[in-house]
């Protein structure tokens, strides 16, 4: 490790809505302090972080307005492009890596001010999995959603809301509440995401089927089933079903999902936490929602992909307002809960919704995963491939951003 001393700045988050997130807890300062000699570490107040100033102040970290001394600037949200300080090193998602058009100014500011965005989003190793990420509390808040809105939309039970648990603990206390009929639920994906969405199946003691036992068999007791890319895409020209060819290639492929004889017609439920490339087949049509054997009554569409691979996913909703209906008739957003309408909760910020174990499970990452690099050598590039921008340039990684940058 550099025998420099660096100093970290956790910074608060001035986008809004507020997140309540933090990258390090309280309890995870002292830990980093120890293992990292020659780092400081500060924190900026904030009113609103799930954490209190003072559950830091009571483990030795000093609350800090002016973070200008900092070498590192992390946090969770964009930072407002205002509060940027020129020639810095931050680390947030910028969510700019697609062209999103919003933050396009953003990416401006951040080049024009020499500093080096690193993007949470970006940090992967070197066959660019992905090493850190909130996904996992995705899974499980959104499964939490799908099951409450299942509850409200049948008058079968009535959950707190994820947001008023004070942790996961009590969010899966809440879930001894719940009665479900023998009804069956799909959870799509292998990720962190999936995984976390099963993880509240688990919490729920539900039964796992295979997709087979899903397909054909009836059950007396609620099910659910995790499935898989190759559970419901066929390649196109026959071939056995490549994993490498279908994330290289997903246009080769054919998403049989909502066949006459598939999961459409047996679902009730739909957990969707599969990352989707434009590329690929949709999971079904709007035509094929209007049609009398399409089952599913409610989705939790955890990816949140607007006008994606979940066609009734027409808008996010936030965490106060989770639920909308989807008339498939009309193709238009109806009341939530109607007896005609299919259900939607599409929250684009779910870990936000248990915001103290999300940031442990993150800070837990960034510790384990990404400080070695950050204070050693980098030896491994996990640094550079992540950052976007640096010395007032598009790193040669993310140099397809510049006509986004250009406005063109």
């Amino acid at each position: 490790m550099s025998s420099k001393k660096i100093k970290i700045g956790i910074i608060r988050e001035g986008k809004v809505p507020h997140d309540k997130r933090s990258p390090f807890t309280p309890e995870q300062c002292p830990r980093i302090l120890q293992e990292f000699p020659n780092l400081e570490l500060v924190v900026q107040p904030s009113e609103w972080r799930s954490f209190k100033d003072s559950e830091y102040e009571a483990v030795g970290i000093k609350i800090q307005e002016d973070l200008s001394d900092c070498d590192v600037l992390m946090g969770v949200k964009e930072v407002p492009k205002p509060e940027l300080i020129e020639g810095k090193k931050y680390f947030f998602f910028s969510h700019t890596i697609k062209k999103q058009p919003h933050n396009r100014e953003l990416l401006k500011t951040l080049l024009a001010k020499k500093i080096q965005m690193i993007d949470y989003e970006c940090l992967v190793d070197k066959n660019d999995n992905r090493i850190i990420g909130f996904g996992r509390f995705a899974g499980i808040v959104g499964a939490y959603n799908g099951i409450m809105a299942y509850g409200l939309k049948y008058n079968l039970f009535d959950l707190k809301p994820a947001q008023l648990c004070h942790d996961k603990k009590e969010l899966f206390k809440e879930l001894e509440k719940v009665r479900l009929p023998n009804i069956k639920i799909v959870v799509t994906g292998g990720g962190r995401v999936a995984n976390g969405a099963c993880e509240t199946m688990g919490a729920l003691d539900l039964r796992k089927v295979t997709p087979y036992e899903f397909m054909n068999y009836t059950f007396r007791e609620p099910v659910y089933v995790q499935l898989h890319s190759e559970d419901y895409y066929d390649a196109k020209d026959g071939s056995a079903f490549s994993s490498w060819d279908f994330h290289h290639h997903p246009q080769e492929y054919r998403c049989r999902f909502s066949d006459p004889v598939s999961f459409a017609g047996v679902t009730d439920l739909l957990i969707h936490c599969t990352f989707w490339d434009p590329r690929a087949d949709i999971l079904f049509t709007k035509a094929r929602m209007r049609d009398p054997d399409f089952r599913i009554s409610v989705i939790a569409d955890v990816t949140c992909d607007l006008n994606g691979s979940i066609p009734s996913t027409t808008q996010a909703t936030t965490i106060d307002d989770k639920f909308y209906g989807y008339d498939p008739m009309s193709e238009k957003v109806v009341e939530a809960f109607g007896k005609q309408s299919i259900t939607v909760m599409a929250v684009d910020n779910l870990p936000c919704e248990l915001p103290r174990d999300a940031s442990d499970g993150f800070g837990k990452h960034l510790m384990e995963r990404v400080l070695p690099s950050l204070l050693g050598n980098d030896a491994d590039g996990v640094i550079d491939r992540a950052s976007i921008t640096k010395d007032g340039n598009l790193m040669p990684r993310f140099e397809y951003l510049r006509d986004y940058v250009d406005g063109k």
